[in-house]
């Protein structure tokens, strides 16, 4: 249903930390100029658990308008909480997006049971397509291959985000075509998509549209030597987009490069620290020659 690059899109703020929609629009328009297959929005790297519910859902309205639906928009929908992610998916929902993206619940520590329970009720209560989301070290929650098996059988459940490539080739050879796979991290994108994953949800994307854009189409083509080439030259990149808790990095890059008019994040999040920009310079000189 969702392919390609899927950028999990920076919230850009002024200095004094409120939401730059101005500056948010832009982005947007520049991802489709770029060939951005679908946005994900108020997720981890868009700082979400920082920003309040009506500014979540502007952020949303937001995107969704300035798409105009020229490409697909998925919300991150998810909490600790069963009820509160099924109001979340639900306005979403109303508010025009095409797919929820579903964190497993944090902090709390469900069980298998309990993951599926969760799911399941979210998938039944809300009629729009859903992908889970499985992070462990952000969750302390992981959702076992098994589980995933018994939820790709729920028609609305499409997806699944997953950033460990033992786990996502698990995942495709109990579900088959049941359930799409996408990469959770930069770092594995092509490793997953080598072995049949739709895509990846991307942080490098935020900078490097085309690029990652570019790597989803030559695996499509089967041009391994290509991709492959194309996955090394951006291997200092996606190294340094976690030199510190993402979204640090990426949002200090893109204030370097333009892209957005500060790096400014809210607290607990503070701005990238002296020694890490220095250490970054490399990644400049790289951007600069891409871009």
């Amino acid at each position: 249903m969702f392919h390609g690059s899927i950028v999990a899109l920076i919230t850009p703020m002024r200095e004094n930390g409120d939401i730059d929609y101005v500056c948010l629009r832009k982005l947007v328009d520049w991802h489709i100029a770029q060939r951005t297959d679908a946005i994900v929005v108020i997720g981890t790297t868009g700082e979400a658990s920082t920003l309040g519910i009506e500014e979540q859902n502007n952020v949303i309205k937001t995107v969704v308008e300035q798409t105009h639906r020229r490409i697909p928009i998925i919300a991150s929908t998810g909490t600790q909480s069963t009820l509160k992610t099924i109001e979340q998916t639900r306005v979403a929902m109303e508010i025009g997006v095409d797919a929820c993206l579903l964190v497993t619940p944090y902090y709390n520590l469900p069980t298998q049971e309990g993951l599926y329970q969760h799911y399941r009720l979210v998938a039944d209560k809300v009629p729009i397509p859903q992908i889970l989301y499985n992070v462990p070290k952000r969750t302390g929650c992981d959702l076992l291959p098994k589980t995933v098996a018994k939820l790709a059988g729920i028609a609305n459940i499409v997806g699944i985000k997953e950033g460990r490539p033992e786990r996502a080739k698990e995942i495709l050879e109990l579900c088959g075509k049941n359930i799409d796979v996408y990469s959770g991290d930069d770092n594995t994108a092509l490793e997953i998509m080598r072995i049949g994953g739709k895509g990846v949800i991307s942080v490098a994307a935020n900078l490097v549209p085309q690029y990652m854009h570019n790597l989803y189409e030559l695996v499509k083509k089967e041009a391994w030597e290509a991709a492959e080439k194309l996955d090394q030259q951006l291997r200092l990149l996606y190294q340094g987009l976690f030199i510190e808790s993402n979204p640090i990095p990426v949002k200090w890059l893109a204030a370097e490069r333009d892209l957005i008019s500060s790096s400014t994040l809210r607290l607990p999040l503070t701005t990238l620290s002296t020694p890490c920009q220095v250490s970054l310079a490399p990644v400049i000189h790289l951007l600069e020659a891409l871009l």
